[in-house]
């Protein structure tokens, strides 16, 4: 028996895990360990205004595994999930509440179907924003700092 488990906290933390095993509670164990060693943070955003606590995902991302792509669009709030049953569980475990979804290959595959939708979400950090830089001191430019060597003039002490 081949076993797929997702774990999330429904607050921006996913996870997948897989395991084949001869007997279903041993694949199921096997499944929930492998999914806790791969949790990864999920980022999520705002659409429009930053009213409120982050409920979408903050850029358009893609995933891929075998023949299944998927492209996850962030929405505005209340929309909801709309995606078809495999992505919008795998959505509400990673605590996004409102996104747009498209999917293109033979979706019937839930292993695929959960892998490309897993692999989109571990995407949203790759994405460096604007929000996420750090602080940078102005320094002044050598020729501003050395000028008065440049002009020739002494400094007085």
């Amino acid at each position: 028996n081949a076993e797929y488990m997702g774990i999330g906290d429904g607050n921006g933390h996913m996870g997948l895990g897989t395991k084949c095993a001869k007997e279903v509670q041993i694949a199921v164990k096997g499944a929930t360990m492998n999914a806790k060693l791969n949790t990864v943070p999920i980022r999520r955003g705002y659409w429009g205004n930053k009213i409120g606590k982050p409920h979408t995902i903050p850029i358009k991302v893609k995933g891929k595994s075998g023949s299944v792509r998927i492209r996850l669009v962030p929405a505005p709030r209340g929309t909801g999930l709309v995606a078809s049953p495999t992505p919008k569980k795998v959505l509400q475990l990673a605590g996004i509440q409102d996104c747009y979804s498209s999917t293109e290959g033979n979706t019937k595959t839930k292993e695929n179907t959960l892998k490309a939708t897993f692999e989109a979400l571990s995407k949203t950090y790759r994405f460096l924003t604007p929000d996420l830089w750090g602080k940078v001191e102005a320094t002044p430019l050598p020729f501003e700092e050395y000028a008065d060597f440049l002009r020739g003039e002494k400094k007085s002490k």
